[in-house]
């Protein structure tokens, strides 16, 4: 059997898999799998190599005995059919059907909310501040995928009423999975079974965490807390989570938190 990950350490959707492949018991990179580097600041994920394998042009690029499965949620379901371990969706129509219903709220919401201040803060800053307006706008037509979120975005990222709105879909979020785990009792989003949910959305709220947002659910959402750290301690988010695989790790020369962001643009 043959198992490969094309993947980025600090990608959130390449997090999402890399849970999924450890509850599955295969948590070590170059042991359990083949890991394949994409290089994002270097734009590996546009060479035409890459895009022969992913012509989204996007991480992680999923490929077992040399087919290739891509998009993250495709992905975990693949994963969490096909592989021995504990199961990561429900046995019953409806429990499946709840759990898919979360899957698409999870990629409509949450997951575009969190690129908005990862770019504002930091990526769009880093990568881009020095390019010029055509430069600027002819990477932006290279983008298969993207190529609209980056149009909406200046070379310095977003502005307040962006981030604002963004910040407020992942308070929505937050809200939500307070109301499920309160609804069905928890631990996890969908009760007693740790789910596909649940993998999907935690790399996302780690983001927001590692970048200085956790202000918008740790005052009074207590369910959705105490998800996040019971989460922290599962054996297969600590070994998603590995030194380098945040962005104030790999980017620490230019990382700053929200708040000094926030303060000093006056929002």
């Amino acid at each position: 059997m043959s198992v490969e990950l094309y993947h980025t350490h600090h990608s959130t959707c390449s997090q999402k898999v890399r849970i999924c492949l450890a509850e599955k018991n295969m948590p070590h990179p170059n042991k359990d799998w083949v890991a394949h580097e994409v290089d994002l600041g270097n734009f590996e994920h546009l060479t035409p190599e890459y895009l022969k394998i992913n012509p989204n042009g996007v991480v992680p690029a999923f490929v077992h005995d040399g087919t290739v499965i891509i998009e993250s949620s495709a992905i975990v379901e693949y994963i969490d059919e096909v592989f021995p371990g504990p199961k990561m969706t429900p046995q019953d129509a409806v429990g499946r059907a709840k759990m898919r219903s979360w899957m698409r709220y999870i990629e409509e919401v949450p997951t575009v909310a969190v690129r908005v201040p990862s770019f504002a803060n930091l990526f769009a800053p880093m990568r881009y501040s020095e390019y010029s307006d055509k430069k600027f706008s002819d990477h932006a037509e290279r983008l298969p995928l993207r190529k609209r979120f980056y149009q909406r975005m200046t070379k310095e990222g977003f502005g307040a009423d962006d981030v604002n709105y963004a910040k407020g879909q992942i308070r929505q979020t937050c809200e939500r999975i307070d109301q499920a785990i309160a609804i069905n009792g928890g631990p996890w989003i969908m009760g007693e079974q740790f789910t596909i949910a649940d993998a999907l959305v935690a790399p996302l709220i780690d983001r927001m965490e590692d970048m200085g947002y956790s202000y918008i659910w740790e005052d009074d959402l207590r369910e959705m807390g105490n998800w996040f750290i019971t989460l922290k301690q599962r054996p297969s988010f600590q070994a998603t989570f590995y030194p380098g695989s945040r962005i104030s790790d790999r980017y620490s020369d230019h990382f700053r938190l929200a708040k000094d962001i926030e303060a000093e643009r006056g929002y």
